[in-house]
């Protein structure tokens, strides 16, 4: 495989490999491991540099075929967010038995939602054009942030706990939540 690979060095000890939205393929890598060493890594990922890079650019067809979301289309999704999305928090609250700070809808880029320590949640406005399932998900998701603030082994057993098929729409996001970022207008 021959790809422009960009390696930073750093004070880390692990390998870790990452491709960003537009396909720049980077190595972060500790400062003592051998170019050749990396080069090895690169290598043996290969397979799932290739498979990245064939989705961008399906995501990038997706954009050119369907276009940006117009401001007029995010404010009717912002809207109906503000209206579905606290119902179903306060929903999914009271079953796993937490509290919460306030709701905020944001016009995001890279995430569907956040939780900081104070309970305030976040979510993407962009979820309203994911399927109900998804939305369940990411909202049972920051909510067991109010549980564990990690994603350990203990937080991904409270979200089975109340989603126990929680990895069909988290694959969901995996696979198409980057076609509905990409669409994202403006900012």
């Amino acid at each position: 495989m021959k790809k422009n690979v960009q390696i930073i060095r750093s004070n880390r000890r692990t390998l870790a490999l990452e491709i960003s939205a537009t396909g720049e393929i980077r190595v972060r890598a500790p400062y003592l491991v051998a170019e050749r060493d990396i080069q090895k890594f690169v290598e043996t990922k290969s397979n799932w540099i290739e498979k990245h890079l064939e989705k961008i650019e399906r995501d990038k067809d997706v954009l050119e075929s369907e276009g940006e979301f117009s401001e007029e289309e995010i404010k009717k999704l912002v809207k109906l967010a503000k209206q579905v999305i606290p119902e179903k928090v306060s929903y999914y609250a009271r079953i796993m038995n937490v509290t919460y700070g306030r709701i905020a809808i944001r016009k995001q880029r890279s995430r569907w939602g956040s939780c900081s320590r104070e309970g305030n949640l976040n979510f993407n406005c962009l979820l309203m054009m994911a399927p109900p399932e998804v939305l369940d998900y990411v909202v049972v998701h920051e909510l067991s942030h109010r549980l564990e603030m990690n994603h350990s082994t203990r937080f991904w057993s409270q979200v089975e706990k109340v989603i126990p098929n929680y990895k069909a729409p988290r694959k969901w996001l995996q696979e198409h939540g980057n076609e509905l970022m990409l669409r994202m207008h403006g900012e």
